[in-house]
């Protein structure tokens, strides 16, 4: 079969063949849609999993499971709630995405415009390291290490800032929301770095340099040139972060004091989370207790998917990441 040619400005450029082309094309584009299918099905089938395992649990409840503080559903009558296992994950992960995404864009900013080469491939290096360090190593740190540790830092906040709420109460300890959101931040901090990084590094340059020609100081022209572009990269490298740091289970199972009250006191003897809950009363539950764990597990993977969608509507609406995010 005769192959077809085409004319270019530089002179004549063979193509490939039609019926090569179209032989490759139709095969990938089988796989890569059955690909995308099969992740719907998995996910849809995980969703369907969690509704039918909680339903008898959701029925056996004696209260309302979206409110109710209590968690006894191993209990003769079962009560239990999703209330203070959720606000002690939302406001654990939010805690520590404030402390981790300065961090981290700081990181990113300096392994792409400050350090020297060597220097930068051995940070970035450090970085996606530490991304894959297990969670339970950061747990068994943080029972260590950082516990007794926060002891020192949380008397001097309650001490000096008590006027401010979060840092209020008359009992201080190690083991609270406060050192589980420090561990936490640990944990994502790799995670935004490095999304942020590979983000930075794909700034335009020539926008760099024509800033830093019309006379701007690096800082200037990474204000004005390089964050803008990499705004919406690092909002979503925030909200996996975010993501990653709902779903936690051993690290803040290690740390939390597992307490069912809702209280804004990041120093005392409060907090838990879906997943600590989970990891820490799944082993002796009953089958109405095991509902109940897996309701507070359709809960957590509700929350997370949204998360996560929220992060892809980002980058959809910035026409850089558009291919990306289809």
């Amino acid at each position: 079969m005769a192959t077809s040619f085409s004319k270019t400005e530089g002179g004549p450029a063979m193509r490939r063949p039609a019926f090569r082309r179209s032989r490759g094309d139709g095969p990938f584009r089988f796989l890569s849609t059955a690909s995308g299918i099969v992740l719907l099905v998995i996910m849809a089938a995980i969703g369907v999993f969690l509704v039918v395992k909680a339903i008898p649990a959701l029925q056996a409840n004696t209260s309302h499971f979206l409110t109710e503080l209590t968690w006894n559903p191993n209990a003769t009558q079962p009560v239990f709630g999703i209330g203070a296992l959720a606000f002690g994950t939302l406001i654990s992960s939010f805690i520590a995405l404030i402390i981790a995404t300065p961090v981290a864009v700081g990181v990113a900013l300096f392994i792409s415009h400050y350090a020297p080469r060597r220097l930068a491939s051995a940070l970035g290096y450090l970085v996606d390291l530490l991304a894959a360090v297990p969670s339970v190593v950061y747990g068994l740190w943080g029972v260590a290490f950082l516990v007794p540790f926060m002891l020192s830092p949380s008397s001097f906040l309650n001490k000096y800032f008590a006027w401010i709420p979060i840092f209020g109460g008359d009992q201080v300890v190690g083991k609270s929301m406060l050192t589980a959101s420090l561990v936490l931040a640990i944990m994502i901090l790799p995670i935004i770095a490095a999304i942020s990084r590979e983000v930075f590094l794909q700034a335009p340059r020539i926008q760099e340099e024509a800033a830093l020609a019309l006379g701007a100081t690096r800082w200037e022209m990474i204000r004005m040139a390089v964050l803008p572009f990499g705004r919406p990269g690092v909002i979503t490298a925030a909200l996996l972060g975010l993501g990653r740091a709902m779903g936690e289970t051993i690290a803040v199972a290690l740390i939390f004091p597992a307490t069912f009250t809702i209280s804004f006191r990041i120093l005392s003897a409060n907090g838990n989370s879906i997943a600590a809950n989970i990891a820490n009363g799944f082993g002796e539950a009953t089958p109405i207790g095991r509902g109940a764990l897996i309701a507070s597990g359709l809960v957590l993977f509700l929350i997370t998917l949204l998360v996560n969608t929220a992060a892809r509507l980002v980058i959809a609406r910035r026409k850089e990441y558009a291919r990306a995010a289809a």
